[in-house]
């Protein structure tokens, strides 16, 4: 099926699988691993600057990448039960498709507190250069719906309309291409942040922020979607989306006005320990 964007005057026809080896390869899960990679490379990168290094990223990825999967899917799950009612083995059928981002989110939050009570690490500064991560890889993993032609928005004439051709009958209906403007305001979060982290005052600062940043745009977006995951008359993910960035925009407000001592951030403290 053709993807045409008439007001950028672009027309493709991506596929969503190719073949390798005899094996068949899902673009979706190709994208989503990518994001997975390069969001692990840029923690290890950065990791000196909170007291980490490159072990703490390359371990925690391999704690918390679980409890992402295992959550996404059960998020997933749970609010489209229908499907898996009548089977609920079913729902071990990850390779049919059924992944929540916001479920993947929760699920990696779970993981950290786990990883970092084993390691003895300081869980605000370990998710602070994590949210960073989460930024990159959904800002990535958005174009594995772009190649599935999937989580578009409402019927729309606007100028970044995007059509999806009807294989019976050839012709196109467009769509707000939503995959694409939260990948743009990730993408958007991840530079401001990134350079935000710079002049932290506090551990879990930057976490803070990608709640309110996050759950602020896809508390709009979410609003625009026609595969929502629906809790009676409310969209579940919009709801979620829309407390994160109160909460989160409420703490950083509450915290910007309280001193902080430069010495508890956890990175200050782990150059104490080296030069002690």
């Amino acid at each position: 099926m053709s993807i045409y964007f008439p007001g950028l005057g672009l027309e493709i026809n991506p596929p969503s699988t190719f073949e390798l080896f005899g094996l068949t390869i899902h673009l979706y899960g190709l994208i989503i691993a990518a994001g997975l990679v390069l969001a692990a490379v840029y923690g290890m990168r950065r990791a000196p600057r909170f007291g980490l290094t490159e072990d703490h990223i390359l371990d925690g990825v391999l704690w918390v990448t679980p409890f992402a999967i295992v959550c996404a899917r059960l998020y997933y799950c749970v609010f489209e039960w229908q499907r898996y009612a009548a089977n609920p083995l079913s729902i071990l059928y990850i390779w049919e498709g059924g992944l929540a981002i916001y479920g993947g989110v929760i699920g990696a939050a779970i993981g950290i507190v786990v990883y970092c009570r084993v390691r003895h690490l300081k869980i605000g500064a370990v998710m602070d250069v994590v949210s960073l991560g989460f930024l990159i890889g959904q800002a990535i993993g958005r174009w594995g719906n772009f190649f599935n032609r999937e989580a578009h928005g409402g019927v729309t004439d606007s100028f970044l309309r995007m059509g999806i051709m009807d294989p019976v009958t050839g012709e196109y209906t467009f769509y707000h291409p939503t995959f694409l403007y939260e990948s743009v305001w990730n993408a958007a979060g991840f530079v401001l942040l990134h350079f935000l982290s710079k002049k932290r005052k506090y551990d879990g600062q930057i976490a803070l922020g990608y709640l309110a940043w996050y759950g602020f745009g896809r508390m709009i977006i979410e609003g625009m979607r026609t595969d929502s995951l629906w809790w009676g008359p409310f969209r579940v993910s919009q709801v979620l989306a829309g407390l994160t960035f109160v909460a989160g925009a409420a703490a950083l407000i509450v915290l910007h006005f309280r001193p902080h001592d430069p010495e508890n951030l956890f990175v200050n403290q782990m150059e104490s320990r080296k030069q002690s």
